[in-house]
This record gives C-alpha cells, sequence and structure tokens, in this order.
C-alpha cells in the first residue's frame, strides 16, 4: 500500500476532530462566554450543516486546482480557523472560527477520499478508501472523549490547541513527501448533479443517509442510555467509549478489504444486515455487560464498514463523476449524522430513552430497502415463440 494514503488518512482525523470534540465540553464552552447550553450546542449543528453543505460546492469550483496545493492551501485555511477558535473572547467571533473550519475541513476531508483511490493500483482502490474511512470514523468516535479529557484537565481551548499543532504537522508532511496529484477533467455541473436522478446513485446516497440516521439515533445518545439502562457511571463510560472507538475505527478498514475480496454490493448488504441486528439486539444486552459489549463491538465494527463499499460502489457507478459522488456521500452522511441526532432527541423527549435502539433499527431497515433498490438490475423480458405441434 502506497504510504501517502496513510498521511491522508492522518489529515482526516485531525479534520474530522473538529466536528464532535465540544461535545463533551459544551457546559465549559457555555460558562466562560456566558451563553446558554443550546447556543453552545449550536456550534455543532452549524459546523455539520456548513460541511454537508459546502463539500459538493468547493470541489466543483476547485476542479482544476492541482490537489497537493489545494490540500496545502486548505489546511493553512483550517488552521486558521482553529486559531481564531483558540483566541475567541465572544461566542460570535468562535461561531466564525467555527465556520472556517467548516468550509476548509469538508473539501479536505473530500480531497482526502478521492485522491487515495487515483494513487494506488486499482486492485487495492477500496482498502484505500477503506483506510482514509478508519481516519474519519475514528475522529468522529474519539472527538468527544478526547475533548472531554483535554477540556476537563485544562480549559475548552485546549482541543483546538492540539488541533492546530498536528494542522502545522500535516502541512509540512504533505509538502514534503506528498507528490503532486493532478486533478481530474472537470464535467459541467449540470451533467454531474443530473446523476443523482438515476436510481442507482440516488437509493446509493439514500442508504448513506438513512444508515447514519439510523447509527446516530442511539450512538448520539450512547452515555445517558448506559446510564439509564445499566446503572453505568464514571470511568466505565469512557471504558465503552473507547471499545466503541476501536471498533469503529477497525471498521473501516475491515470494510475496505472485505469489498476488495467479495465485491461491493455483498460488503454493503452484508454490513447493513448485522448492523441492524446488533442495533436491535443492544436493548436486550443491558442486562448483562460482557454480552453489552460484544454486540457493542459489532455494531461499532459495522457502523463505518460499509462506507469504503459504498464509496468504491458509486465509483463503479458513475466512473466519469466518481469524485462528485464521493462528496455527496460525504454530505449524505453528516446530513444522516444531524438527522439521527435529531430523531434521537424527539425519541427521548416524546417516548424513552430505551426507544432508541429500536426506531434506528427501523432507519437501517429501510436503508437496507434503498440498497436493495439501488443495486437492483432491470433485465428485459424474453419472450419465446410458440412452437405448434403437427
Amino acid at each position: 500500500m502506497d504510504k501517502r494514503v496513510y498521511f491522508l488518512m492522518i489529515i482526516s482525523f485531525v479534520v474530522g476532530m473538529v466536528e464532535l470534540i465540544i461535545g463533551g465540553i459544551l457546559d465549559l464552552i457555555a460558562t466562560d462566554l456566558h451563553v446558554s447550553l443550546s447556543q453552545a450546542g449550536f456550534l455543532i449543528t452549524i459546523f455539520s450543516l456548513i460541511f454537508a453543505i459546502a463539500a459538493p460546492i468547493l470541489l466543483l469550483l476547485t476542479a482544476k486546482v492541482e490537489r497537493k496545493r489545494l490540500t496545502i492551501l486548505s489546511l493553512i485555511i483550517f488552521l486558521l480557523g482553529n486559531i481564531v477558535t483558540v483566541f475567541s473572547p465572544t461566542y460570535s467571533m468562535l461561531f466564525i472560527g467555527r465556520i472556517i473550519s467548516a468550509t476548509s475541513g469538508s473539501l479536505l476531508i473530500i480531497l482526502c477520499l478521492t485522491m487515495a483511490p487515483s494513487i494506488v493500483d486499482p486492485k487495492y482502490r477500496g482498502r484505500a478508501i477503506g483506510i482514509v474511512s478508519m481516519g474519519v470514523s475514528a475522529s468522529l468516535v474519539l472527538g468527544i472523549p478526547i475533548g472531554l479529557m483535554l477540556g476537563n484537565a485544562f480549559s475548552w481551548r485546549a482541543p483546538f490547541v492540539l488541533i492546530s499543532f498536528l494542522t502545522v504537522l500535516s502541512i509540512i508532511t504533505i509538502y514534503l513527501f506528498m507528490d503532486k496529484v493532478e486533478p481530474k477533467p472537470s464535467f459541467p455541473i449540470g451533467k454531474q448533479l443530473s446523476t443523482l436522478k438515476n436510481r442507482k446513485i440516488f437509493f446509493a446516497q439514500s442508504t448513506t443517509f438513512l444508515f447514519m440516521a439510523g447509527h446516530t439515533t442511539l450512538y448520539a445518545y450512547l452515555t445517558p442510555f448506559v446510564k439509564e439502562t445499566m446503572g453505568i457511571e464514571g470511568s466505565w463510560v469512557s471504558i465503552i467509549y473507547l471499545i466503541f472507538g476501536i471498533a469503529a475505527v477497525s471498521g473501516g478498514g475491515f470494510g475496505g478489504t472485505l469489498s476488495d475480496q467479495m465485491g461491493t454490493k455483498r460488503t454493503i448488504l452484508t454490513a447493513i444486515i448485522a448492523f441492524g441486528l446488533a442495533i436491535f439486539a443492544i436493548p436486550y444486552t443491558t442486562f448483562f455487560l460482557p454480552l453489552f459489549l460484544v454486540v457493542m463491538i459489532v455494531w461499532g465494527i459495522m457502523s463505518w464498514a460499509i462506507s469504503p463499499a459504498m464509496q468504491s460502489y458509486l465509483i463503479e457507478a458513475s466512473p466519469e463523476t466518481s469524485d462528485i459522488q464521493q462528496s455527496l456521500n460525504n454530505s449524505a452522511l453528516h446530513l444522516g449524522i444531524a438527522a439521527g441526532s435529531l430523531v434521537g432527541g424527539v425519541v427521548i423527549e416524546q417516548a424513552s430513552i430505551e426507544l432508541t435502539a429500536t426506531v434506528g433499527g427501523v432507519l437501517i431497515i429501510i436503508s437496507l430497502g434503498t440498497a436493495l433498490f439501488s443495486m437492483y438490475e432491470e433485465r428485459p423480458i424474453s419472450h419465446k415463440a410458440n412452437k405448434t405441434r403437427v
């Protein structure tokens, strides 16, 4: 495997951390900047929305820019956003810093996902996407505990100091070790976006959205879920996050390898079915911690095993617009995260936290349906001539 893929994985991890890293330190931010907890929480919402919307637009606007140069420029802007965040004296300034980070970060993630398969042999394409996906998944699942640890030990600004330092290292690494990567020929915007009219593409993107929405419906509220259903407190919550994080990170690499070996379609369907069974089973395992952890590990692995397979599937389905499809898929992923968090909150308010797993499982079932719709191949009806016996 080309070592440059691992540089891209590191970048995806650093960038991805910014999205959810403040999830565990919202109370610290609210207290320090004299705002309500809901206002502090909106910093996550605005980041996710910009992250989802900006990526495909920026990818089109920068279609002709050499990729190494564009990556370094985006990292510099990303660094600026985090510096603004670190030194923000007011909520408004912090809000601006989040916008800068989200805008540049969304492009960086797509650059990593599109460069990875283009710098390796075709037989390693799924694995390369899987490695970069490991960086993204690691950032999303480890961001909260990292932010919580540094924020409580120092201040809510400490996690962003760490991210700024890692961003500087990423800039230096890309500058010294990454070769130039020429952009692929660009296509008119209308032609690229019109691919969503294609049944295969539309339902594939819908699958990602529904899959991540189902996942986040429970994961966004995992801490109160285990506290209320299992009576777990303190260090055990951190241990559960750590175990889930390791499982989810390995899921990206596992999914990429599985995709190369058994094909994208079978990998996608296998991941959805295994994930759905695991998330439905979660509420019935809370009486016995070891059993809960085993099922949670399956949930964690499968939550990200689908990502590299779906990316490869989209490349196969529309190779001439593969960049925009990966960008739109990334948008679908983050919109799914936002939707799942919203759905989970409604379930908790209107029913109970125990039902978040069941509702998430229902969304997974729907995602299995959209995946099957995408993969269904229409076959022409053959007509057999009637033979007359004499």
